[in-house]
């Protein structure tokens, strides 16, 4: 009851200098004022800290599910396949998917197939997560950065991954990472979460779950994700998080609301005044047309 009082409180502020900027824009026809008007909504959510209720979608449940219902301390390889552009829809799925991890002590093992900033992603996010859960490198989480020829680097993990990574992204030998001493391909693998912006997923749909049978879950960007579903619905990938949405979505489920959850109320805000704005010019249109007509007639 309170969360809805306060989000009817949030809608009358909002409302308030909504009337005053397009009012001014129609009355003036300065465009300038729709612009303060989105950045207005785009900022205050994040200020204030409005956060809308979350809807979760089939897809982002069966990934959570696939999942939690892993036994403790299975290992699980993350990928961080994306570039710096796309942090705002992808980093939060990350840091969503650890949390998860973490919190049922699995092992992680990370690698990335970007050269331009992926391994530095990585080792940050990974590294910030395991000092709040106190996961040690080496035994809970170890991360192995890097290696060009993707396809090469997917194919030959599933025979070996000291073979194609003989170090981790640090230059420690894996001989020397005791977590490594035990997992030697994909066998040794029990679930593999793949974070996105590009067509890597496909490979690792067409590579490694269909010639290696891994379990293959996704979170995508939002364009990516409508050419994804279908690997959903064929049964070839577990589960799917698609965008801002999907990363919201999956931290309400592990209980960890973060920056997706909050950048949901900028853009849905923004998305709400730019509904408005276009029914009301509409609207003044056909006022002016009709007073228009009247005129004539006088």
């Amino acid at each position: 009851m309170l969360e809805v009082l306060k989000i009817v409180a949030y809608t009358i502020l909002i409302c308030i200098p909504a009337a005053v900027l397009l009012y001014l824009t129609f009355k003036t026809d300065d465009r300038r004022y729709l612009f303060i008007a989105v950045a207005f909504y785009v900022v205050f959510p994040v200020v204030v800290t409005i956060s809308f209720p979350t809807s979760l979608s089939p897809e982002s449940i069966t990934l959570y599910e696939a999942v939690d219902a892993l036994p403790d301390s299975s290992t699980v390889l993350l990928t961080f396949d994306y570039y710096a552009s796309t942090l705002a829809e992808t980093e939060p799925m990350s840091r969503a998917a650890l949390h998860h991890l973490f919190k049922k002590d699995c092992r992680v093992l990370t690698v990335t197939t970007i050269p331009l900033g992926g391994p530095t992603i990585s080792e940050r996010v990974t590294r910030d997560l395991a000092e709040e859960y106190d996961k040690v490198y080496g035994l809970d989480f170890v991360n192995l950065g890097y290696k060009a020829n993707y396809v090469a680097v997917l194919k030959g993990m599933g025979s070996s991954i000291s073979a194609i990574y003989p170090a981790d992204n640090s230059g420690t030998p894996l001989s020397e990472i005791p977590m490594m001493a035990d997992i030697k391909n994909y066998d040794d693998i029990d679930f593999i979460y793949v974070v996105a912006d590009n067509g890597i997923v496909e490979y690792w749909i067409s590579i490694v779950q269909s010639q290696y049978q891994a379990q293959v879950g996704c979170g995508v960007t939002a364009v990516m994700a409508p050419k994804i579903y279908a690997y959903v619905s064929s049964g070839q990938m577990t589960g799917l998080l698609g965008g801002m949405k999907g990363a919201a979505e999956y931290e309400k489920m592990v209980g960890h609301p973060g920056s997706a959850t909050q950048g949901m109320g900028a853009q849905s805000m923004a998305h709400l005044f730019i509904i408005v704005s276009v029914i009301s010019g509409n609207l003044m249109f056909f006022i002016d047309r009709k007073r228009g007509r009247k005129r004539k007639l006088s």
